[in-house]
């Protein structure tokens, strides 16, 4: 997993509350288990007409958005069902960091185990951000992950919250996988000595 130190990138609006799961990866591309390859369905059935084409006013089709690298959202984000692709689906397109009033949780903790930064902010600061996003161009948003700080474009800082475990893994790279190796000398020797102390397992 990529490390997450800080991200400074285009933040794409999306003003719109309980956006689940199946808005952001629909099911019909659920038959996968690659991580890579659902960017380009992130938001299928907002993006896209039923015949394929682009809908030109969707904001991740729009010319100063396509790069974007920071989404903000509304109220209750991710809710739905648990499906993983919908991470998969927001960081294969290029979203590192998603800032809402609030997320489902499952959908919450799947982003930090997949390299994605959810950040919870009051609903004011959440509008305030959401302007600076539909900037189009400069929107652009620097998320200090080891300071827990968001630098607007007119250099306003806001500040959040964020659990100290879950910022450690993010800023090493540490998934689930990663977390176990660190331990890989303490389980190497744990297995050396079971197989001395019972060869016959």
């Amino acid at each position: 997993m990529d490390k997450f130190t800080t991200l400074t990138g285009i933040a794409a609006p999306l003003p719109l509350i309980n956006v689940d799961t199946d808005m952001i990866i629909p099911k019909q591309f659920l038959k996968t288990i690659q991580r890579s390859g659902l960017g380009k369905n992130l938001f299928d059935e907002m993006r896209y007409t039923t015949d394929g084409a682009e809908i030109a006013d969707f904001v991740l089709n729009k010319p100063a958005y396509r790069n974007a690298q920071i989404l903000v959202g509304g109220d209750n984000f991710g809710c739905g069902s648990s499906r993983e692709h919908a991470p998969w689906a927001l960081l294969d397109f290029g979203i590192r960091c998603v800032i809402a009033p609030a997320f489902a949780d499952i959908f919450y903790n799947n982003c930090f185990k997949n390299g994605i930064l959810p950040i919870v902010l009051p609903q004011e600061i959440v509008d305030q951000l959401m302007e600076d996003a539909q900037n189009g161009a400069n929107a652009t948003l620097t998320v200090d992950l080891e300071n827990q700080t968001i630098t607007r474009p007119d250099g306003q800082t806001v500040a959040f919250e964020v659990d100290a475990f879950r910022k450690h893994c993010l800023l090493n790279g540490l998934d689930d996988i990663g977390l176990t190796m660190e331990k890989s000398a303490a389980i190497e020797s744990f297995e050396t000595k079971a197989a001395q102390d019972r060869p016959w397992v």
